[in-house]
C-alpha cells in the first residue's frame, strides 16, 4: 500500500482477532514510529510493547476507554522522556508524529488499530506509572491498541 492511500484509507479499529502480532511486524511498527521528525533530532520517545494479557487487562481499571484491550492481542504505549527532549514542551509533538507513523504503518500492514489518548489525563498517566513502573521523567502518552 502506498503512503497516501495509508493515510486517506486509516480508520481506529476497535475490534481484534486473537490472531498475534509478530516480531518482526511490531520492529516494523516501531521502526516506522522511530522515523518521525523531533525537534532538534532528539527523539524524545519510549515504546513500550505489552502482549502480556494480566498488562492489558488491567488498562481498563483506568483507562476508561480502553475496553477493546480485551480483545486485543497487544499494545504500545508511547511515552515522552523529558531528559531526553532538546526544546522544552516539544516532546508533545515528537510523540503525537511517532504515534502517527506508528498507526499508518499499522493501516498500510493490514492491521486494525487505534489511538487511544493517555497524557494529560493524571489518573492515566498516574495507572501506566503504577502498572508498569514507568518513572517520574518518562510521561505516557498515547496507547497504541492492535
Amino acid at each position: 500500500m502506498d503512503a497516501l492511500n495509508a493515510i486517506l484509507s486509516r480508520r481506529s479499529i476497535r475490534k481484534y482477532t486473537a490472531q498475534p502480532v509478530s516480531e518482526e511486524m511490531v520492529r516494523e511498527l516501531l521502526e516506522a514510529a522511530m522515523a518521525a521528525p523531533s525537534a532538534g533530532n532528539e527523539q524524545p520517545w519510549h515504546f513500550v510493547v505489552m502482549d502480556d494479557r494480566e498488562i492489558l487487562d488491567a488498562i481498563p481499571r483506568f483507562h476508561p476507554y480502553s475496553r477493546m484491550l480485551e480483545e486485543a492481542p497487544m499494545a504500545i504505549l508511547v511515552c515522552g522522556d523529558l531528559e531526553l527532549q532538546k526544546y522544552e514542551g516539544y516532546w508533545v509533538q515528537d510523540c503525537s508524529a511517532a504515534t502517527e507513523n506508528l498507526l499508518i504503518a499499522a493501516q498500510a500492514k493490514g492491521l486494525g488499530a487505534v489511538w487511544l489518548g493517555v497524557y494529560p489525563i493524571e489518573e492515566r498517566v498516574a495507572g501506566f506509572r503504577n502498572l508498569l513502573g514507568v518513572p517520574d521523567h518518562v510521561i505516557p502518552f498515547a496507547l497504541i491498541s492492535k
